[in-house]
């Protein structure tokens, strides 16, 4: 009796967890969301982030407000939005940032069964931007000029260990050349630091440096595309120059572990609709990154494998840290 008198209440328990989920759900949402975002405003992870919000606010009937905390290479930001109630309220603009972090420090604060995975949102590669100060104007040129200046020229990272430093320490490797790391918090002051010529590299999201190498404030030697950018088909891929060397960045939308199915069924439902408008696409595109979106379950799969990926870098140049 006893036993069956512990699988009722189980039961019972179970139908109301259910049921106040699938209310929850229903109700959802029935005050504005926070979308936080681990770098500056006016940054190639702001700019698509705001956009993405405009549109999932007028799609849900509530305010999704953009909130910047640009600190640690994201860490700030997604450990605001973990600490916070899993209610589908607090949304991160997550990068693949939050998946290196996990390999960087040993201990992040976090771990990636903590995040939920909605949606990718956007796909991009890496251009080398280089100050028009260094007299280069290829990548082969530059090698010679970093050759023949060894540990004289600077390059520019978001943080310690962030993504930036690790393609920068496989192309010195690759290049056999010896650089010196500047970190910055953000890419709006790299990329305005750059202009001015007091950094000399920096391995940066296309869509940061597009209006500023149109207008001839700095130089691209080469993308980490596979093949040339149809908004760049007059700068090489690294693969062009005769590197074998692809790298790819991600941006898309989480929440924290344990939030309703449901919602995060809405939010991707939405999401998805939103990534697939001509007007997002021509936004992303023009920039040269790509309009992507996926399946919560897709998306997780591409945060592991940036996991997997990022692992044996991290060991070979010695990136892991304490926070």
């Amino acid at each position: 009796m006893l036993l069956r008198s512990t699988r009722c209440v189980a039961l019972v328990f179970a139908g109301l967890l259910y049921a106040s989920t699938a209310i929850a759900a229903d109700t959802y949402p029935n005050h504005p969301i926070r979308l936080a975002v681990g770098f500056g405003a006016g940054g190639p992870t702001d700019i698509p982030a705001r956009f993405i919000a405009e549109k999932l606010g007028a799609a849900l009937g509530q305010p999704v407000v953009v909130e910047n905390k640009p600190a640690a290479g994201g860490i700030v930001a997604t450990r605001d939005v973990l600490a916070q109630p899993r209610d589908g309220y607090t949304l991160l603009l997550c990068t693949h940032f939050d998946a290196t972090n996990t390999a960087v420090y040993r201990d992040a604060g976090y771990t990636l069964s903590d995040i939920a995975p909605v949606s990718l949102i956007a796909k991009y590669y890496y251009g080398l931007a280089l100050a028009n100060a260094i007299p280069a104007n290829d990548f082969k040129s530059f090698v010679a000029y970093a050759k023949a200046h060894p540990g004289e020229v600077t390059y520019a990272t978001v943080g310690a260990a962030s993504a930036q430093e690790i393609m920068a320490r496989e192309l010195e490797k690759l290049a056999g050349v010896t650089m010196n790391r500047i970190p910055f918090r953000g890419g709006l002051q790299i990329v305005q630091e750059l202009v001015a010529g007091r950094v000399d590299l920096y391995p940066s999201p296309t869509l940061a440096i597009m209006p500023q190498y149109r207008a001839g404030h700095l130089k691209i030697l080469a993308t980490t595309s596979p093949e040339r950018l149809s908004n760049l088909p007059e700068v090489p891929t690294l693969k062009d120059v005769g590197f074998d060397f692809v790298r790819f960045g991600w941006l898309g939308v989480c929440a924290g572990a344990g939030t309703a199915e449901p919602i995060i069924a809405t939010l991707n439902r939405h999401i998805v609709a939103i990534v697939g408008s001509p007007a997002y696409r021509s936004l992303i595109e023009t920039a040269g990154q790509i309009a992507v979106s996926s399946s919560p379950r897709d998306f997780g799969a591409v945060m592991q494998k940036t996991l997997d990926d990022v692992v044996p870098a991290v060991k070979e140049f010695g990136l892991q840290q304490d926070r």
